[in-house]
């Protein structure tokens, strides 16, 4: 699992790992639908560490959630919310098997459990951001004018990695991995 990043923009190589993973849209604050995959997935994540310590003996750890970000026509807006489109998702151990979900999910009542799915992300920028998500702005600005310098340009999808709990977390003290896929 690959959670560092320095506050100076960087490139990195990012191997293929695998996901649990939930669609949406719209704005991630004003809908039902954001948190409760969010919730679906942390239910089915601590299930799943918990099923394979019981059944295989290993001792997995619950990764942190991340969001893949975009809107299907027109510039990204950080002001105009309504038209995102959004991936929760939280990384699994290799002993995560659909099989295992979908039995998780019947217990747990999770009427459309997420996909489990690889995803490889491959050549990327990134940089931390500290602070409210509102604030990002600056930051991604950064990131994609390091993206420019090094003469690459955006591909993909905006990537975030959530560090900390904003639930728990001081809006000034949240700490989160901006990720922006390259390509020549």
């Amino acid at each position: 699992m690959t959670t560092k990043a320095k506050r100076e923009p960087e490139l990195l190589d990012v191997p293929e790992r695998l996901f649990l993973m939930v669609d949406g849209k719209g704005d991630p604050n004003g809908s039902e639908e954001f948190p409760g995959a969010v919730s679906a997935l942390y239910s089915l994540s601590y299930g799943l560490k918990y099923l394979v310590k019981r059944e295989l003996g290993v001792d997995t750890s619950v990764g942190t959630l991340e969001g893949l970000w975009w809107v299907e026509d027109g510039d990204f807006s950080l002001e105009d919310r309504s038209g995102w489109r959004w991936t929760a998702m939280i990384e699994q151990p290799e002993e995560a098997t659909p099989e295992r979900i979908e039995s998780l999910a019947r217990d747990r009542g999770v009427a459309e459990p997420p996909r489990l799915e690889r995803f490889a992300e491959g050549r990327t920028a990134q940089i931390l951001h500290v602070g409210p998500f509102a604030d990002e702005g600056p930051t991604i600005e950064r990131l994609h004018t390091f993206i420019r310098d090094q003469g690459l340009r955006p591909t993909g999808r905006h990537h975030e990695i959530y560090l900390s709990d904003a639930r728990r977390t001081a809006p000034e003290r949240l700490r989160t991995i901006l990720r922006q896929p390259v390509t020549a």
